[in-house]
Formats: C-alpha cells, structure tokens, sequence
C-alpha cells in the first residue's frame, strides 16, 4: 500500500501542475472555455451562471493558479490533509464538468490541457475517475507519506509559488501566450494547414437487429441500417477547416494569403482596448512605404466597425471574419499578424505593438 500511496502522491501532484501550467500559459483561451461553460450551465440549469461571465478571466487565472499550488503543496507534503481534501473538491468538481459534457455532448473539449492535449468529452471525464480514485486512496494513506520539508519551508514554497503562479498568468494576459500551441502559430503555413496532409478514409456504422456494427465499404446488404460515417485518419485532415476573409464584394481568403500582410485583428469593436491605436496606425503607415499591406479583420458588423475606426483614426481596408477563428488566432484585441505568402511571420500583442524595423527584419 505504501508503494500505490507514493505512486498516487507523485502522479498527482505532476499532473495537476502540469495541468495548472498548461492553462495558465494561455488564460485568455481558458476564460474563453469557462464562459462556454457558463453559457451552457445557465441555458441548460440556471440562468445566474451569466452572472459569472465577466469574472471568467479572474476565474481562469485563480483556478490555474490554485492547481499548480495545490500540486506543489501535494510534492513537498505541505499540510497533506487539508491539500488532499481541497484536491478531492476540486476534483469532483471537475469531473461533474467533465461527466456533464459528456453526457449531454455540450462542451465537446473540455480545455483540461488547454489547445497543447485536446481529450474527447469521455475521456476527460475517464480521467477525471482516474485521478478522483488516486486523490481518495492519498486521503485513506496519509500515513504512508512522511512530510518532506519543515512547515515552515512548505508554506514559503506554496505561498511563492502562486505569487509565481498568477504573475506568470497575468503576464501572458498582458502579452501573448509563452507557448502557442494553435495552429496558427509563429512559422506555420497557414494555407498548408487548410489542406488534408492524406486523403480521409471512412468507416460505416451500421445497425442490424439492434447491433451495432463497423465496415471500411459500405454494405450491400440492405438489412443494414445507416447510423453514421467516422473518419478512420481524422489527424491526416485539414488542421484548420474555418478561416475565412471576406466583405460585401466576396471572398478575400486568398488575398490574405498573397504577398506581406500585416493584419490588425480587432475581434469586437465593444471589447476592443483602445490605448495603442496610436502606435498601430504609426505601423499600419510605415509598413505601406515598405510594400506589405495592412488589412484589418474584424467580427463586429460595417456600422459598428465603421464608427469605431473613425473613433481610433484606424485608416486601413477591413474584412470581416469568424468571431471565434479571430480568437483562435490570437489572444489579444486588438492583435497583430504578419504574414508573408500564407506563412505565419510573427505575432504581437497591442502591448507589444512592433515598429516596422522589427516587423521588416522577419521578412
């Protein structure tokens, strides 16, 4: 028992810093997956959860944060007791927002290791158990796990850890993310990655007598009820299947990817940060006397963006693209991308809004 005791203690611990650390590398994407849970939670259970929406980021940086403390608090066995039992709430919270996805297939990734390890619904709340059950038998064996440091010393740790901890989350909020694991990420081939890598090959689920059952060719047995049609290779398909650009005279998606673009990505003009507006017109300006062409994509409509960008004298083109891929593509509003030819040349929060000697060197 001793050995599964300290297998447990270890295994959490890793996990949960490791989890804690993947999402507060990006707390803006993890805000963006609270507020869907959220959204979800209050149509399907009560409509107070809005109430929470706009304290998401706040939540994101705490909950992150909070797991990281409480897998190094667990490794150096600091108050063993009390982790333990703030661990198994928070597990079990976790797993009901795991289980409730699942169940009723609403949030279809649950962000556990945000954009780095994306899980199926069902196995994210597998591994919920999983870690439910080690969290429980390190509450039943305390007594096999010695503490490691002085009291003293674990609390020093813990309480500099999470200062670490949401200074490394508030950071990454006030610049971009440490490591971006998305597809649209500094030095990838944005047309490349619209293109499936092998062609997709499908498999049949079928029905017949109540069974189901699975076949690479459709049959020809006409007992056989269609169910559905599942992809054997989904990773050999297109790694980005939405990024569109267009405005009220066609599609511009091309275009983007054509020559030196700088892009200003102002997803909602309502929640776009106005102070460096100054500094990307400066840019906008010197890169069009140096041949790359500024564009501006946006998700809000003409007239909201048309009397925002008189409002920031922002005197650029503007396209308009899907709310969602705009965040997807950077965590900053407004954000900057370079691109040269589709290929992603560099990426800039507004706080760190380059100026065109910076921006020409990567070309």
């Amino acid at each position: 028992m001793k050995f599964i005791s300290k297998f447990c203690w270890l295994f959490v611990g890793v996990l949960f810093i490791f989890s804690g650390l993947i999402k507060i590398n990006d707390p803006v994407g993890t805000a963006i997956k609270l507020e869907e849970y959220f959204e979800v939670f209050a149509e399907d259970i009560a409509s107070f959860f809005l109430v929470f929406k706009p304290y998401a980021l706040f939540l994101s940086i705490l909950l992150s944060s909070l797991e990281i403390v409480l897998g190094v608090a667990l490794l150096v066995r600091w108050k063993l007791k009390q982790v333990t039992v703030a661990l198994l709430v928070l597990m079990v919270f976790f797993t009901f927002l795991t289980f409730y996805s699942a169940f009723y297939n609403k949030v279809t990734d649950c962000g556990c290791f945000g954009d780095a390890i994306v899980l199926a619904p069902w196995q994210s709340f597998s591994k919920d158990v999983v870690l439910l059950i080690m969290i429980l038998i390190l509450l039943f064996t305390q007594q096999c796990l010695k503490p490691l440091v002085r009291p003293v010393v674990g609390a020093t740790v813990t309480v500099l850890t999470a200062i670490l901890s949401v200074g490394i989350g508030w950071y990454a909020y006030q610049h971009l993310p440490y490591i971006d694991f998305r597809a649209y990420k500094v030095g990838n081939n944005l047309p490349a990655l619209m293109k499936a890598s092998a062609p997709l090959r499908y498999k049949y689920i079928m029905t017949k007598d109540g069974e189901e059952q699975e076949f690479e060719e459709y049959p020809t047995d006409e007992s056989y009820k269609f169910k559905e049609m599942v992809a054997i290779n989904p990773e050999d398909g297109p790694k980005i299947t939405d990024f569109s650009v267009w405005n009220d005279q066609g599609d511009f998606t091309q275009e983007v990817f054509t020559g030196n673009k700088l892009i200003i990505i102002v997803q909602r003009v309502d929640k776009t940060d106005q102070e460096d507006f100054d500094k990307i017109n400066q840019l906008i300006e010197a890169a069009e006397l140096q041949n790359i062409t500024p564009m501006v994509l946006t998700s809000s409509s003409s007239q909201e963006f048309d009397a925002f960008r008189h409002e920031v004298n922002l005197a650029a083109p503007y396209y308009f693209g899907d709310g969602t891929v705009l965040k997807t593509i950077i965590r900053s509003n407004p954000g900057i991308l370079l691109l040269q030819n589709g290929i992603v040349k560099g990426k800039w929060h507004h706080n760190d809004t380059p100026d065109i000697e910076e921006v020409q060197q990567l070309l």
